[in-house]
């Protein structure tokens, strides 16, 4: 039988990261099933083909189609990583091994901060000039992730009474 939290905060940080786990598995999912679309997305950042073409920024793209699917597919990955990671957090705030649990929310988010905070807004935004593109910007969406992913870190972070009761080994 399994044992869900009676403590609202780690019900909170179960249900949190359950949540975040399941979005970024169908994200991963739709990157992988919809590769072609998905993948014109990336192309289209790193090319800089839709941005104002500043000579001043246009040495920064990345043209080779082999580098471009590269990215996309170390994106794939680092998305599907992180959503098993997220998945097994669950898994441990749900059999009541707070520590683990903790532990492995702090590594899932904090990849999801890393992608979707250095990779999309920095990088894609920033350095590729993604905001410049009517097209293909993805800064709103990254946004999103980043600050929820911020979100259940926090929660899971929270002091709790109960919270550092570990289910025996």
């Amino acid at each position: 039988m399994v044992n869900f939290p009676r403590n609202t905060l780690l019900l909170a940080s179960t249900v949190l990261t359950a949540v975040l786990a399941l979005y970024i598995a169908l994200v991963a999912l739709g990157n992988i099933t919809d590769f072609d679309n998905n993948q014109q997305y990336v192309h289209h950042v790193l090319a800089m083909d839709t941005t104002f073409k500043d000579d001043d920024l246009m040495w920064r793209a990345i043209t080779s189609k082999g580098l471009q699917d590269t990215a996309y597919v170390a994106i794939i990955v680092w998305e599907t990583v992180a959503a098993l990671v997220l998945i097994c957090a669950t898994w441990l705030w749900i059999r009541r091994d707070h520590t683990l649990a903790r532990r492995f929310t702090t590594y899932g988010t904090l990849m999801l901060m890393l992608l979707f905070g250095a990779g999309f807004l920095a990088i894609g935004g920033e350095w590729f000039a993604m905001w410049q593109s009517e097209d293909w910007n993805g800064l709103d969406a990254a946004t999103r992730v980043l600050l929820f992913s911020g979100v259940v870190l926090i929660v899971a972070h929270l002091p709790s009474d109960r919270a550092e009761v570990t289910r025996p080994r």
